[in-house]
């Protein structure tokens, strides 16, 4: 069951039973309508919390107190899904991950402290990579004919078209015209789906329209706002906007059920 009441953003110990696993290597735990949070000693308490209040943002969007979309809540919580936050990108790469993997939590999403910057000048990686458990977690998998990363399903197609062509891997150069550039190599056709659909959902929601991110982000994403995504790639303006799916209307602004 959907755990629907609010989530009062406090900040505990690693619980017993099966989540002791992630005693090995954090100290900080949070639950977000059943969504685990866990942050290393080192994180900043303010730090993982921001995340927590972001993601309770994603999932219930109106802030009504309860999630929007119960079908991809509950498709996460039966995945086990979880962020766990280190202290910077050093840290979250020394992790053991076999420690929580062994111990069948294989659906997690890392961020790092040093990226979350909750009201600061930095672009906050909060609303990336919170956006990102959701989709590739939950999205992807109640709606699999639709947000399933792979070939042919509705995201991958208007993947396809955003990259100019169907890519299994990232190729050296990008057709004339793609607006969707993404250049790590190693991020293969799923990763591609996942990243894609965070750009078109953040640049609906607004982002990617500053002077400075826009110079940031030019060199893999050229949709920087709602008009510029309804009219250069109408595809996924229309499946991303359609209430069918209760994805975000509105950018978390990490004040959730705060006037």
């Amino acid at each position: 069951m959907v755990e629907a009441r609010p989530p009062d953003f406090k900040i505990g110990p690693i619980p017993e039973g099966k989540l002791a696993v992630f005693k090995k290597q954090f100290t900080q735990h949070m639950n977000v309508f059943g969504i685990h949070l866990f942050g290393t000693a080192k994180v900043p308490p303010a730090k993982l919390r921001h995340a927590a209040i972001i993601l309770a943002e994603y999932l219930d969007n109106d802030e009504d107190g309860e999630p929007d979309n119960p079908k991809v809540l509950e498709i996460m919580i039966e995945r086990d899904a979880f962020l766990f936050m280190t202290a910077n990108e050093r840290a979250l790469e020394r992790l053991d991950h076999e420690v929580f993997q062994d111990a069948g939590f294989h659906h997690g999403q890392g961020q790092f402290a040093t990226e979350t910057n909750p009201g600061g000048d930095e672009f906050d990686a909060s609303l990336e990579e919170v956006l990102h458990l959701i989709t590739h977690e939950g999205y992807a998998h109640a709606y699999p004919k639709v947000f399933g990363e792979k070939p042919g399903t509705a995201l991958g197609n208007c993947l396809d078209r955003a990259r100019g062509g169907h890519f299994r891997r990232v190729p050296r150069r990008y057709p004339k015209g793609s607006w969707f550039t993404y250049d790590d190599r190693s991020c293969d056709y799923g990763c591609q789906c996942t990243e894609y659909l965070y750009w078109a959902i953040t640049s609906v929601l607004g982002a990617q329209d500053s002077p400075r991110r826009k110079r940031d982000i030019s060199h893999e994403w050229r949709l920087f706002n709602r008009d510029m995504v309804k009219a250069g790639d109408p595809s996924i303006y229309k499946l991303i906007t359609n209430p069918k799916y209760k994805l975000p209307s509105r950018l978390p602004d990490g004040k959730y059920m705060k006037p």
